[in-house]
């Protein structure tokens, strides 16, 4: 699981270890120390050596899930940042699906990519984030059609407004806080937790018949 040193990431994989999986949480910054079900190592997306070096071992692989991920409001407008934003969010998640494709297709697993409400709205903040997670969208759908014959499963989860480091700045502006809980008839922001059934579910045999599926964990934000 990339992106899983922290927040979402770091939420549905200790999930998946809950659950009893075997589980590799890869991401960037401080590494945190191993728990039961599951170890700790860094990985930049960005890298695509290192990717496939991380992934190549990994005989019995059956799940991955994409959710490394970088925001930069206002600062996104500088092309240099964008880019960046693009390489990690959507580049960084093909390298990882390209990479894995062989193990997942011999043990007929499943992938996860982490989307975004912001797949569906424009961010005027963060034009690099609000495209790549678009692309995330697209990717998915894509990759669902690729791998489908291999006996692979690709879906997306869409997390509406969480509860983590990359939404302090929002949680703590009392004007936006409100609007957005305003616009969510369940009226909280969610929590990293939140996603760990839905992960669980399109990864494992009930989500059997799935593939291409972006499924919104939101707290009812994109009906309004």
């Amino acid at each position: 699981m990339t992106g899983a040193t922290s927040g979402i990431g770091q939420a549905i994989a200790r999930g998946f270890a809950g659950a009893g999986y075997r589980v590799l949480a890869v991401g960037m910054g401080t590494i945190p120390d191993a728990e039961d079900g599951l170890s700790y190592s860094a990985l930049d997306v960005r890298d695509g050596a290192a990717v496939a070096a991380m992934i190549e071992p990994l005989d019995d692989l059956r799940v991955v899930v994409n959710a490394a991920g970088i925001i930069r409001r206002g600062d996104e407008f500088d092309p240099e940042v964008f880019a960046q934003v693009v390489d990690i969010n959507l580049n960084g998640t093909m390298r990882v699906c390209v990479a894995a494709r062989a193990a997942l297709a011999r043990n007929r697993g499943a992938i996860i990519n982490i989307a975004s409400m912001l797949s569906y709205f424009g961010g005027g903040l963060v034009p690099g984030y609000a495209s790549s997670k678009g692309g995330v969208v697209q990717l998915t759908k894509s990759l669902a059609i690729a791998y489908a014959p291999e006996g692979v499963r690709v879906n997306a989860l869409a997390p509406g407004w969480i509860a983590t480091p990359l939404t302090t700045g929002l949680r703590d502006d009392m004007a936006r806080s409100e609007a957005i809980l305003g616009r969510t008839p369940m009226a909280r922001w969610g929590v990293p937790e939140d996603l760990i059934g839905p992960a669980l579910f399109l990864a494992g045999p009930a989500a059997g018949f799935v593939t291409g599926t972006v499924l919104n964990v939101d707290g009812g934000y994109a009906v309004m």
